[in-house]
């Protein structure tokens, strides 16, 4: 696929695809996301794209990135849902304590390269095993295993 090709594919139907994601049921900002998602796979994989089913191909790309975010949505707050208390209610100082812990996650998560990110996600939200992501990323297990190590040893000294 040429730059031209990419671009005007892009222009066609950016705002085609991000409507149809927020018709789906996306907010407006993961509408946007998603669909430049969308693009970058595109332009990623390089796949052959014949005009006239362009917008098919988009689209299809376009509902399965928007069902897999919808899983990882779900399975986030289901398990936020199962954590319980036990013993006395929790304080306000525990409440605080945990939206410290939250947001300190939060921004380790964020601190973290790509690759081991990607690996620590897919082994932790998806629940993949390490044969599963290696074969994914192309990898060897030896690799996703270092990079795993290497993302928890750095959440860990983010966290304490």
């Amino acid at each position: 696929m040429t730059k031209e090709d990419f671009k005007y594919l892009f222009d066609t139907y950016f705002d085609s695809v991000r409507g149809y994601l927020y018709y789906r049921g996306a907010g407006p900002d993961d509408a946007s996301d998603i669909a430049q998602e969308v693009f970058m796979r595109l332009w990623e994989k390089q796949f052959e794209v014949d005009k006239t089913t362009a917008k098919r191909l988009l689209y299809k790309i376009a509902g399965d990135m928007f069902v897999s975010k919808y899983r990882r949505d779900v399975l986030e707050m289901n398990y936020i849902a199962s954590i319980r208390y036990y013993g006395n209610e929790p304080s306000t100082e525990d409440i605080l304590s945990h939206k410290e812990l939250l947001e300190k996650y939060k921004i380790a998560l964020n601190s973290l390269n790509e690759k081991q990110r990607a690996v620590f996600l897919m082994s932790r939200i998806e629940g993949l095993k390490y044969w599963e992501i290696a074969e994914r990323l192309g990898l060897s297990v030896k690799a996703v295993e270092k990079r795993m190590s290497a993302a928890l040893q750095f959440l860990k000294k983010s966290l304490l």
